[in-house]
């Protein structure tokens, strides 16, 4: 059993929304789509990893946009929970999605998944926690990351105002420990 079902049990779903980490504007040629982090993210993306593994959530699904920013910094959030890199699912639907976007692909999370990493944009993202919460975030900044919890069985059902809004974490206000 692990410490999420332990600590949450069986009638919650637990939403990690995680914005991709600091990418880098190095190479102006390049698509959007195809941009690397830059040296800050490559800091930030395995820290903030680390500090959500420290809080004892254990993702048995992370779902992320193909962009190059958004799944590296998967691949920092797959590694701290060892969690192989080809488990990681992509959607190109994530890549600059609206509200609506993304609140179909949250609803389509398959129910057996309990604790989801979702990693995008923004300012997809932002809204999307505030529509979900109704809580007012101003901006989830690159490497951010808001939990999201439902008392729910069935993703289906999650909607406007039905999470509660249970952490989020600014890699600001750790900045000296990953710097």
């Amino acid at each position: 059993m692990s410490i999420c079902v332990k600590r949450f049990g069986n009638q919650m779903k637990n939403l990690f929304l995680i914005r991709h980490a600091k990418s880098s504007w190095d190479e102006r040629s390049l698509r959007d789509f195809d941009r690397p982090l830059n040296d800050r993210g490559h800091k930030s993306a395995p820290f903030m990893a680390e500090l959500l593994f420290s809080k004892g959530m254990i993702p048995d699904y992370i779902l992320s946009s193909p962009a190059n920013r958004a799944l590296s910094t998967a691949k920092y959030f797959a590694q701290s929970f060892d969690i192989p890199d080809t488990d990681i699912v992509t959607d190109h639907d994530l890549y600059h999605a609206s509200v609506t976007d993304l609140l179909a692909i949250v609803q389509s999370i398959p129910e057996e998944k309990k604790v989801v990493l979702l990693l995008g944009h923004n300012p997809g993202f932002t809204d999307l926690a505030n529509y979900l919460t109704g809580e007012h975030i101003f901006n989830v900044p690159t490497s951010g990351i808001v939990h999201i919890e439902f008392d729910t069985l069935f993703w289906g059902k999650t909607g406007r105002n039905r999470g509660r809004l249970m952490a989020f974490y600014e890699p600001k206000n750790y900045k000296e420990q990953w710097k």
